[in-house]
Parts: structure tokens; C-alpha cells; sequence
């Protein structure tokens, strides 16, 4: 049994870990600084943790275990750090995004990769949208020709969870360094790699105009005199069957990221993307999807629905094509967990690479800085 190592054992990757890899791999070794908290869930989860090793600093892990696999489920702020360690040392690596916050960090990536050639098909970077059979599909019938080349993209993300960025350590922008890179960074790589296309230039706006007041910093709504009628505090959430995820104020002055933002991006050919996203969009006002259009045709789609439609501009024919919605990303961690496996093992390489990895945080960096600069930014590749 492939014997797996985890640095920083978070929701994201606990959740991949426990519905994908259990079975067919072991959790040999876990670097958490809270380990009684690993214990706990994990005894929840049914999984026996006496045979775990458990380590507080991940070069003791390195050093005191065989390990057939790495995944990073840290915050944000640390995975360029930890995947360079991981990539130096050859081990097949499982990184969730993004891969880096700042174009140091992807810049050192990068060089990382050059001095180790082999592993650049050993990085499984946690893109399950790209991975979905929705998306396979409509690269499929792009590449086919049959709507044309892209000429033009429309993408919208408007996300019906979005207090998670507010309510708890995601409000705190020197970790997540804005929503582009916790969000857009899916959109922008399954978007490229539909194209097949590198991005050269963004111009992005962002705004924060819902989650914003003048609440005092660090305060919780347990102890708030208007928790009872704010429609963000976890009883209200709850009543209207929402999931609350943190206890601080979303209406404090401390409460960072924007909650909505858009872009638009040229690419090598001319031709440009238009993508927006929202994060106060709730219940049936939730979407996730896109339409590519071509001279021929139009794809459209909505992971909410699974379902895509292929509009032919030269006939009445109307193709409508029914996927599952999973809540694993739509099937896209079933297939990360099962290429990261095929990578431990050694029949595969990756599918989601570190390059993929660090284009789409460039991408989400530059969005960044064209909405602070009101600049358009190039984006340049690999010499960024």
C-alpha cells in the first residue's frame, strides 16, 4: 500500500485524502501543528491513527520516513516553501492552490523546476475543474473544430458560500492575497487549457461593496449586540440553511478580500477571455460556468447543472450533453486522486502540473496588480 506523508492536515486536503486515496494508500506520516485536532477528526472518520507519526516540523518528517507521496494542505502563504523542500528531494508531490502568493515565490518555483527537469511530471496540482468530465468534454469537441476556433470566452463564478472568505482566516489578506488567487486561479487554468493557449495580457478590476463596516477588528458574532438580525451570523445562516464557517464579523474593519471582481485577459491569438465573480450570490443564484464561441458554434455550460449545449450558427441543431454533480468538484478530486496515484506508482505522469500551476497564479498576480495600478499588465512567460 502506497504509504502517503501530509504536510498541514486542512479540510481540502483531509477531505481528498479520506474520500479518494484511503484504500489504495495509508497515511503514514502527518506535520501538523495541532495534532490532537488531526487525531480527532480523523478518529471521526474512521481511521485507525496508532500507526501515524506525527511531526511538528516537516524536515523531521523528510528525514525519519520512506514515503511514496507528499501532499501540502497548508495555508496559502507557505506552499511554494514546501513544495520546493518536496520537489528537491524527489518525492511525488500533491500541492493545492495556489501554488504561490507572490512572483518571488513562483519565480523560485520555477527555478526549482529547471534544476529538477524529472519532476515536472510528478507535481499533481489540485485543479479538479480541469479534471471533470464537463471539461474534458468541451476540450474535446474545441479541439475537434466543429464550433471553429475560440474567439471569444464569457465565464462567470458567482459563489453561494462566499461568507467562508469573511468568518474566518481567509479574511486575513496577507495569507490569501485576494480572491483571484483562491478562486479565479480554478477558472483561469481550465479556461487556458481549453484554449491551449498561454495568457499575455489582463486588465482586472475588484470591488468591495457588501462585506465592509465599521465593526471593531476581532470581533465575533457570539459576542455582537446585533447577531440576532445580522443576516451573516451563524444562527440566521443556519436558519436560512446556509453553512456558517467562522465565528469573526464579516462587517468589521478588519475583515479583508473583496467580494467581487473581474477581468479581462488577451491571449496569444488575439482572441480575449471576460470572467467575473461574486461572492455574495446565494442559493439558485449560484453559477459556475461559461460559453466559448466560435465561428461555427457556441459551448455553453454550468457545472451547477452538469449540463453542457453546443449551439451550431449554421443550422438549428442544438447539442445538449448530461453530466453528473458531484460534490467532489464535480468528479474533478476523484480524478486528481486517481492521477496522483497512477504518479506515485509510476504509470502516469501528472495531468495538473506545476507549470499549469504557477501560469494560473501569475495570471491571478497580475489581476492583482492591474486592479491596484488601473494599469494593464502583461504577462509574460517564463520570463515574468
Amino acid at each position: 500500500m502506497l504509504k502517503l506523508g501530509v504536510i498541514g492536515y486542512g479540510a481540502r486536503v483531509g477531505g481528498v485524502i479520506e474520500g479518494n486515496l484511503l484504500g489504495q494508500c495509508q497515511i503514514a506520516a502527518i506535520t501538523d501543528l495541532n495534532e490532537q485536532r488531526v487525531k480527532n477528526r480523523l478518529k471521526e472518520k474512521g481511521v485507525d491513527t496508532d500507526s501515524i507519526r506525527f511531526f511538528t516540523d516537516a524536515e523531521d518528517m523528510f528525514n525519519h520516513c520512506e514515503l511514496d507521496g507528499i501532499l501540502i494542505g497548508t495555508r496559502c502563504s507557505t506552499h511554494a516553501e514546501l513544495a520546493a523542500k518536496v520537489i528537491r528531494r524527489g518525492i511525488p508531490l500533491f500541492l493545492e492552490k495556489p501554488v504561490a502568493i507572490s512572483l518571488e515565490d513562483l519565480q523560485m518555483l520555477r527555478d526549482v523546476l529547471l534544476e529538477h527537469p524529472l519532476m515536472a511530471g510528478k507535481v499533481v496540482v489540485s485543479f479538479p475543474l480541469r479534471l471533470t468530465t464537463i471539461i474534458r468534454k468541451i476540450k474535446e469537441i474545441v479541439d475537434s473544430g466543429r464550433i471553429g476556433t475560440v474567439e471569444h470566452v464569457e465565464a462567470t463564478t458567482a459563489v453561494p458560500y462566499g461568507s467562508i472568505y469573511y468568518h474566518n482566516w481567509y479574511r486575513d489578506e496577507s495569507e490569501t492575497h485576494g480572491l483571484f488567487l483562491q478562486k479565479a486561479t480554478h477558472d483561469f487554468d481550465y479556461i487556458s487549457y481549453i484554449l491551449g493557449q498561454n495568457p499575455v495580457m489582463i486588465s482586472a478590476m475588484k470591488s468591495k461593496r457588501v462585506f465592509t463596516g465599521d465593526k471593531p477588528a476581532g470581533l465575533e458574532c457570539s459576542v455582537c449586540d446585533e447577531s440576532h438580525t445580522c443576516l451573516e451570523s451563524p444562527q440566521n445562516l443556519a436558519k436560512a440553511g446556509e453553512q456558517s464557517y467562522g465565528s469573526y464579523c464579516s462587517f468589521a474593519v478588519d475583515t479583508g478580500n473583496e467580494d467581487s471582481g473581474s477581468a479581462l485577459i488577451e491571449y496569444e491569438s488575439g482572441m480575449h477571455v471576460s470572467y467575473t465573480q461574486v461572492f455574495y450570490a446565494r442559493k439558485k443564484a449560484a453559477k459556475r460556468g461559461a460559453r466559448f464561441y466560435g465561428y461555427k458554434g457556441t459551448i455553453e455550460f454550468l457545472f451547477d447543472t452538469g449540463e453542457i449545449k453546443v449551439y451550431l450558427h449554421h443550422s438549428s441543431t442544438v447539442e445538449t450533453y448530461q453530466f453528473g454533480t458531484e460534490n467532489d468538484h464535480f468528479g474533478g478530486d476523484a480524478a486528481l486522486a486517481e492521477n496522483f496515484i497512477a504518479v506515485m506508482t509510476g504509470t502516469k505522469l501528472s495531468e495538473v502540473t506545476l507549470n499549469s500551476g504557477i501560469m494560473s497564479a501569475l495570471i491571478c498576480l497580475k489581476a492583482n496588480e492591474s486592479a491596484a495600478t488601473k494599469t494593464f499588465q502583461a504577462i509574460n512567460w517564463p520570463d515574468f
